[in-house]
């Protein structure tokens, strides 16, 4: 997880607990009928969304999804999302704790980053009820008296084998990057240091791998060239404190280690066709 300071309104799962005993582990809520959140925001937490009847938009990482019948959301600690659901909606929420999430992600059978650039899954309506079961089983244990929280946390992790199940066919051929630790190894170093450092050298020299190899395996297996990535973090993290947080747009550009704004400004414009103080007053 990335480990710099953070300039987000980050909210933990001990502001939804009200009077719910969680254990301070995991919460589970009903979605029905019509809700917003107007604001992007992000948590320190892992939310698990199921919608058995849907329809609205689910913003996840400025990415907006069509939320509908027999689906999964899933949000991951530290995605910005906002959401708007409409009249008729039937969804059920599992927020987990990151030292929960931290066991879990082992049932997720691909890299967290492959879910969370796919973060919505389409369900048949038999593995919908399967998911619903464990949701049900899951708050039937929370309303008892005596809570057994390890059978509470194991049926978390059938969900994520679930999930993982769910999404095989749409990540069918992404076998070789789960298996190639370099990919994964990548994605992490790139998460804790793309601030301060932006070439590839620097990532290769970590990985005791050359530029040009490091280079290969990324167009060979993720059809993207090695930079790319490394950008493409630090435009994602532009996006989050230009629309999350209350920075100014001269302190983003000192936070994220720009030389100086003119250079911030092409960087952004040139990936997104807007300026940053357009993107800021953008409504998703």
């Amino acid at each position: 997880m990335n480990q710099q300071s953070d300039h987000f309104p980050i909210l933990g799962i001990q502001d939804f607990s009200e009077n719910q005993n969680s254990g301070g582990q995991i919460l589970f809520n009903e979605l029905h009928g019509e809700r917003s959140i107007d604001s992007p925001h992000k948590h320190d937490f892992f939310i698990i969304n199921i919608f058995e009847k849907g329809k609205g938009n689910h913003t996840i990482d400025f990415v907006s999804y069509q939320i509908q019948n027999c689906q999964v959301h899933l949000v991951f600690p530290d995605q910005v999302h906002q959401w708007h659901i409409e009249k008729g909606t039937i969804g059920y929420q599992l927020m987990i704790s990151r030292s929960w999430f931290e066991n879990l992600l082992s049932s997720l059978r691909f890299s967290a980053l492959f879910y969370q650039n796919h973060p919505v899954v389409d369900l048949s309506d038999h593995l919908f009820q399967s998911f619903l079961y464990e949701f049900r089983s899951i708050q039937k244990e929370m309303e008892g008296q005596n809570i057994f929280w390890k059978m509470v946390q194991k049926r978390c992790e059938i969900i994520g084998l679930m999930i993982s199940k769910s999404v095989e066919a749409r990540f069918k051929g992404y076998d070789a990057i789960h298996s190639n630790p370099v990919i994964s190894k990548f994605l992490n170093l790139i998460d804790s240091n793309f601030k301060v450092e932006r070439s590839v050298s620097f990532y290769a020299d970590k990985l005791h791998i050359s530029a040009n190899y490091l280079n290969i395996i990324c167009k060979k297996i993720l059809n993207t060239s090695a930079s790319s990535l490394i950008q493409n973090r630090i435009l994602l993290e532009a996006k989050r404190l230009l629309k999350v947080s209350k920075m100014s747009v001269k302190d983003i550009v000192y936070d994220l280690g720009f030389y100086d704004h003119a250079s911030f400004s092409k960087f952004f414009k040139s990936n997104t066709g807007m300026t940053a103080t357009q993107f800021k007053e953008e409504i998703f």
